[in-house]
């Protein structure tokens, strides 16, 4: 456990005598005997750590009572007198200790400053409880405070606070509820399967020998809605942490099943942990090859055009990152038709000067893909105000089209700049773009310091016009975390991304005003699930989901892994004559089944769509 800051949660110090550790842990979030200096007996020592041991009460016949507790101290005199499989006696302080002063954190029932600890017994033994034998997370929901429609995506957040109600638990019901009524117990898992690559610190979101629910075919879980219609965020997920031996977790990526591990339960910085007694071994590793995708354009086909969308991780001419773009259009994506790519950065990267164009990004990006064996494409982009659309400070990402000309045309016209709004002009019948490209409304609020869209109009070899909208909404960073205090938990720019939904919805409405069967295609890094309904609510009556369209299960759905899903945060968009010609699509996993952390080369995967625009 990383202590950063002791938070005491204390009243009047008062000694309560023959207390049981379910008496400390009690049927909520906080112990009823916080502040209280209390003697145990008969407390078996489960574990030890370099912050503490871990002991074991009589179990209550309630699951919402834990049985477990830390003991903690960092003074090596007190560690050296208890091993496990002790019984001992002792007397501590009863705390609420909170890791950091975040206090979206949950507070920790721990025991402190323990002193008179005598040794009754030695060599006794130590059973762990084996979760998905004798007890099992639920799925679906995490807490009975997150209220709303979209249960924990639910707007607006933050409207209740755990720590503040204090709920008594219900661990059949909620996954955050059945974590705490394990707080400080010994469980073993059996055969672990990793979610996510590890953090920074080697720690590893898993699950267990247990239900689940969004298991995709990589083995792990994708946000869906659940039964009751409700997002299912998956709480029946716990972060491996770093071993209380001190041995480190292995270099795990997405799918490699573990050997079992046993471990406490804790809390520890916005999540639920289980600390292994020692490192798990990987006992297995998916295939860690990627076909290229199937959807290709065929020589001659006149209405089908191939469409891609990547974010591509703050790309520049620096380094060898833009090789590697280059490599996954040509070979992976199999250059498709049209290409919506975000996160293009300027001709000197993070560079902080000034600088706005990213001609040489993009003739560089260009050169590298037909150097891997990919089509030549041209671009179409619109340079930022610089430091206005947010990002790595002096990167100036920007959305970029490339095209094949072969392929499809950008209809003639005069391109925007940074700050001139993009209108709908021409007949009914024939709308038309009075600036191509153009951007959306720029400097309407909505985008304030967020990337504006890129509009533009295309002829294809048909002859049909084609719209597209590539977008890059405003990120989520700053939201607490899915286990914290805030319930429903807070999703930061929430507010603002519905706003800028609501603005491509409009622009959209104004192109179907003059041609409801126009062709549109808007496309990129929404920042924002599909299961946050009311974000998305003033656009899906008028636009049709690609996955929907295409038939992709809802569990195979995502293009973007973090914490404890799988999740999709790319989407693509097709108006409703396009949607009723149908489309195929692909998620092609090449960064989120990469082997490594390390080997990724952005964190979003990319999509390819095949669509009928005659």
């Amino acid at each position: 456990m990383k202590r950063l800051i002791f938070s005491l949660l204390a009243s009047s110090i008062t000694l309560v005598s023959s207390t049981l550790v379910t008496d400390i842990n009690g049927f909520a979030y906080k112990s009823p005997l916080v502040g209280k200096t209390v003697n145990l007996t008969d407390a078996l020592v489960t574990a030890k750590g370099s912050e503490g041991f871990y002991i074991a009460g009589a179990a209550a016949n309630d699951t919402r009572v834990s049985s477990g507790l830390l003991v903690f101290t960092t003074s090596a005199t007190v560690l050296s007198k208890v091993a496990v499989g002790d019984i001992i006696t002792l007397t501590g302080l009863v705390a609420e200790f909170r890791p950091s002063a975040d206090p979206d954190f949950l507070t920790l029932t721990e025991l402190e400053s323990p002193t008179n600890i005598v040794v009754v017994s030695t060599n006794n033994p130590v059973t762990p409880i084996v979760l998905g034998r004798d007890r099992s997370p639920p799925t679906e929901n995490f807490s009975a405070l997150d209220v709303g429609p979209d249960g924990f995506l639910s707007v607006p957040n933050n409207q209740s606070q755990i720590d503040t109600v204090n709920a008594t638990l219900l661990p059949e019901s909620f996954g955050m509820d059945f974590w705490e009524s394990l707080n400080g117990q010994l469980v073993t898992v059996l055969r672990p399967v990793a979610i996510n690559f590890p953090n920074s610190f080697g720690e590893i979101w898993a699950i267990g020998d247990w239900p689940v629910t969004g298991q995709n075919s990589r083995g792990g879980l994708t946000i869906i809605l659940g039964p009751d219609g409700i997002p299912d965020g998956q709480p029946e997920t716990v972060i491996i942490g770093e071993p209380l031996d001190g041995t480190d977790n292995p270099e795990v990526a997405i799918g490699m099943v573990l050997s079992d591990i046993t471990g406490v339960v804790t809390y520890q910085f916005g999540f639920y942990y289980i600390l292994p007694l020692t490192a798990p071994a990987i006992v297995s590793s998916p295939s860690f090859d990627i076909a290229p995708t199937s959807l290709v354009s065929a020589p001659g086909d006149l209405c089908n055009i191939t469409v891609g969308s990547y974010n591509v991780d703050n790309m520049s001419p620096q380094g060898t990152h833009i090789d590697d773009i280059a490599n996954h259009i040509a070979t992976v994506l199999r250059s498709p038709d049209i290409v919506f790519i975000q996160e293009v950065q300027d001709n000197d990267g993070p560079t902080d000067d000034g600088v706005v164009s990213a001609s040489l990004t993009l003739s560089t990006l260009i050169a590298a893909i037909k150097a891997a064996g990919g089509q030549a494409y041209e671009s179409v982009n619109i340079d930022p105000v610089d430091k206005a659309d947010g990002g790595q400070p002096g990167g100036n990402i920007r959305q970029v089209y490339l095209y094949q000309p072969e392929r499809l045309s950008l209809v003639n016209g005069t391109a925007g700049t940074a700050l001139e709004a993009v209108e709908v002009i021409g007949t009914d019948g024939s709308p038309a773009l009075s600036l191509n490209p153009g951007r959306i409304d720029p400097t309407n609020a909505a985008w304030q310091d967020s990337r504006k869209p890129l509009v533009a109009q295309w002829t294809t070899l048909s002859g049909d016009t084609l719209f597209t909208i590539n977008l890059h909404l405003t990120a989520k960073d700053g939201s607490t975390t899915i286990q914290g205090n805030a319930r429903p938990p807070v999703n930061l720019g929430v507010a603002q991304r519905t706003s800028q939904v609501g603005a491509v919805a409009a622009f959209a409405s104004e192109i179907f005003a003059k041609d409801a069967d126009a062709n549109i295609v808007a496309a990129g890094d929404w920042n924002e699930f599909l299961q946050a309904r009311s974000v998305f609510a003033s656009l899906t009556p008028l636009l049709s989901d690609l996955d929907a369209v295409a038939g992709i299960s809802p569990v195979e759905s995502y293009t973007y892994v973090f914490d404890n899903t799988a999740e999709e945060l790319d989407h693509v968009f097709l108006s409703p004559a396009m949607a009723a010609r149908g489309a195929e699509a692909e998620h092609i996993h090449v960064n989120n089944w990469a082997p490594s952390f390390a080997a990724r080369v952005s964190d979003h995967d990319p999509t390819v769509a095949r669509v009928r625009v005659c």
